[in-house]
């Protein structure tokens, strides 16, 4: 199955880190959204979206890039990092896959080290993640997706 992640990791390369071990699984391609060129993916079996989360959400650029370019009918998976685990933050990027009628594999989520606003001031939250653990269920989330779809 021929597999796209697009991603944005800036900061600490929390997001990158999860995506890198992803694609070491082969047949895997990643593009950083922050320096993508690529707006035809109707090649690829499955299309993935990573992010560091941004106010509640994964980051403006994936969000309109999704917006734009995802064709319609396709499977995707979500990845995120973040700060404080609250929620599942993919909600909006999940709204702009139905709207395009993807279908949703699934998403995985952990901590990732984080220094935004006040959080740089006790040295940030979340040390030491993602950590050995959070990336293998990343790959192990990303394998069990891949198997089903």
């Amino acid at each position: 199955m021929k597999t796209l992640i697009l991603y944005y990791s800036s900061h600490h390369g929390n997001t990158k880190k999860l995506v890198d071990a992803i694609v070491a699984q082969g047949n895997v391609t990643a593009v950083d959204i922050s320096a993508a060129t690529v707006t035809d993916c109707s090649d690829y079996d499955m299309i993935g979206f990573a992010s560091g989360i941004y106010y509640q959400k994964f980051h403006e650029s994936i969000l309109k890039w999704a917006e734009a370019n995802l064709p319609q009918n396709k499977k995707v998976f979500f990845l995120y990092t973040c700060g404080v685990k609250r929620k599942n933050y993919a909600d909006a990027i999940k709204q702009i896959a139905e709207s395009k009628k993807s279908k949703i594999q699934g998403c995985y989520g952990c901590l990732g080290f984080d220094t935004f606003g006040p959080f740089k001031l006790v040295g940030g939250i979340a040390k030491g993640h993602p950590n050995d653990e959070d990336i293998s269920s990343a790959v192990n989330f990303f394998c069990g997706i891949k198997d089903k779809a």
